[in-house]
């Protein structure tokens, strides 16, 4: 009991504040990570039921959806499709957005500020007003149903996210050790990828993780322009469950959650700079 009140009573900041005074913050916080995270706490339990509909909590436990899954042609082809699309999404969103990012924390024009919400739009746009707009665009280019529409279309959407993080990256980084490298006679590009490119390498990665996860889990844009073989999984699934509730979803949802955690975490891993 001492050690509690030790503990509420100790500051958690250079305001003194302690944890008691924060404990309503503390409070706060729980309530809303239980009801975000309150529908993967619901679906996951789902995906082990044994029964022909979605219930909580299941009666009988059983990994059979499971076994749907991997015994699925179509299932698995539309996985493969989303980890292909997500792949090269990652490769193309990471070094535009690197680039981006370095030309305008480095260039000092006074449109910059304009030019960085101009590429950062996607993610103020509501998202079925992007995914029209690129479906009306690739119809014209006869781009739609195609793995490298899908990369285009869902590049656009994980480039703010880049820009982002590797901005904040480069503004904890000192630019005049970039300036040393040039005036001992470095080439600008040499100068980034020797000295600046080594030190933001950890946003960069988150960056490329987060890519990599706009483009797996987006399902608004793929239900215009993801189609026949094309199918990404996100697709599928939402189609599967408008025409039929089938539990499969379920266990593909934990999967997909599972996938979106881990990948999540090593975004923090490798986001966080290792104490000198």
């Amino acid at each position: 009991m001492r050690g509690i009140k030790k503990w509420l009573a100790a500051p958690v900041s250079d305001t003194q504040i302690t944890r008691g005074g924060r404990l309503w913050l503390y409070a706060l916080v729980a309530l809303i990570v239980v009801f975000l995270a309150a529908p993967s706490l619901i679906v996951m339990p789902m995906s082990f039921s044994g029964s022909q509909y979605l219930e909580f909590p299941p009666r009988e436990w059983s990994t059979v959806w499971y076994q749907r899954y991997f015994d699925s042609p179509l299932w698995l082809a539309a996985t493969a499709t989303s980890f292909k699309a997500a792949l090269l999404t990652m490769f193309v969103a990471t070094p535009l957005g690197v680039l981006a990012a370095y030309g305008l924390y480095t260039c000092s024009f006074g449109w910059r500020r304009y030019l960085f919400l101009l590429l950062i739009s996607p993610m103020m746009v509501p998202i079925i007003l992007i995914a029209v707009a690129v479906f009306y665009v690739f119809v014209k280019l006869q781009l739609v149903n195609t793995l490298f529409g899908i990369v285009l279309a869902h590049s656009v959407l994980a480039l703010p996210l880049v820009i982002i993080v590797v901005v904040a990256g480069l503004k904890t980084f000192d630019m005049n050790q970039e300036r040393v490298a040039r005036s001992l006679g470095a080439s600008r590009a040499r100068a980034f990828l020797t000295v600046t490119l080594p030190q933001i390498r950890f946003s960069v990665i988150s960056g490329a993780l987060l890519a990599f996860l706009t483009s797996f889990d987006e399902v608004i844009v793929a239900l215009f322009i993801a189609g026949s073989e094309n199918a990404t999984i996100t697709r599928i699934m939402f189609l599967a469950l408008r025409d039929q509730i089938d539990p499969t979803i379920a266990s593909i949802s934990t999967i997909i959650i599972v996938l979106t955690i881990a990948l999540l975490l090593m975004s923090q891993l490798f986001g966080k700079k290792p104490e000198e």
